[in-house]
């Protein structure tokens, strides 16, 4: 019997052709929005599945969420059927990491601001004292180092900076070529004092909301930046307010928010936190697009493919969910 993939969608032909192409032989893809009759896949690729979906496929063994991340639904649910093992994707790590030092960069030298005065041919700021931060000699602590976070930290070591990381298994191996000084969670406050760049890849969760706040950020050296990839509420967002508009924090880029649109009319018109960073020069704004580039769909065939590949030969994979942890 092929081993066989049920993918929860309605994608283009020419993605699930890609993704056909690229999974071993003996793998048998289907693809829709209903289970197939009979239900013989062992994996069902769906970020939301419903009871009735894992009901209706007795050979169920592993669900692939195509995305990174776990919906909090989905892992309520999954805890439910132990036999089920649970993977997601980590095919936005390349975008992610790259719009962090997007964001790291554009916030320490001040791009936007010179920028929007410059369009109106004002030379006047290039011969005031600039606001620029160096980032050569500067120490940068990361919150999450997996593969978005140590591409970050390569980027970051690359700059001349030492490279702090805090993860929940300090002793996971690094990239080829990274030298970060890694500690665990409980060792945040010791290192905090040392962070000029704060920059945030966890995930979100109950252990990670809030972890940053007004003492934390108090802990910082003065002038400092911050940049959050991962969740808007691992950062208190009045505590975060308060420090880039008193001067504690230099700059931030932020890629993640408090409020989302909940509907297509929202879109338009949806402030996405409950205080104006919208009225502070010192932060970059991005409208939670970091995981995404003109190549993301590729991408996300591509590693699927590799992640099917793994399970059906039963090859290890850095994939799997902890979902007592969230992640």
């Amino acid at each position: 019997m092929d081993y066989h993939v049920h993918y929860h969608s309605d994608s283009q032909a020419e993605m699930l052709q890609l993704l056909r192409s690229s999974l071993r032989a003996g793998i048998d893809l289907t693809a829709g929005t209903e289970i197939p009759n009979p239900a013989t896949n062992r994996v069902l690729i769906n970020g939301r599945p419903t009871r009735q979906q894992l009901e209706a496929s007795p050979l169920l063994d592993s669900l692939i969420i195509p995305y990174a991340g776990v919906p909090e639904e989905t892992r309520a649910l999954l805890i439910e059927y132990p036999g089920v093992k649970v993977y997601n994707l980590h095919h936005n790590a390349a975008p992610t990491a790259e719009m962090a030092i997007a964001l790291l960069m554009a916030s320490a030298k001040f791009l936007l601001p010179f920028d929007r005065t410059f369009r109106h041919h004002d030379w006047r700021p290039s011969y005031q004292p600039d606001p620029a931060v160096l980032m050569g000699g500067k120490t940068a602590l990361i919150l999450g180092f997996g593969q978005i976070g140590q591409r970050v930290g390569l980027v970051c070591q690359a700059l001349g900076m030492e490279v702090i990381a805090m993860r929940r298994h300090p002793e996971a191996p690094q990239l080829a070529g990274l030298q970060a000084q890694v500690i665990s969670p409980e060792e945040l406050d010791r290192v905090l004092p040392r962070a000029q760049v704060l920059i945030v890849t966890l995930p979100g969760t109950e252990r990670t909301e809030g972890m940053i706040g007004s003492r934390q950020l108090a802990q910082m050296p003065p002038g400092g930046i911050l940049v959050n990839v991962g969740r808007g509420q691992i950062v208190e967002q009045g505590a975060l307010y308060q420090a880039l508009r008193n001067g504690t924090l230099a700059a931030a880029g932020l890629d993640v928010w408090y409020n989302y649109p909940q509907s297509p009319e929202e879109r338009g018109d949806k402030p996405p936190a409950d205080y104006p960073f919208h009225e502070l020069a010192n932060v970059i704004l991005s409208p939670h697009r970091g995981g995404g580039s003109r190549e993301i769909e590729v991408l996300r065939m591509q590693h699927l493919a590799e992640l099917i590949n793994a399970l059906k030969t039963n090859s290890p994979t850095q994939n799997l969910v902890d979902l007592a942890a969230g992640y």
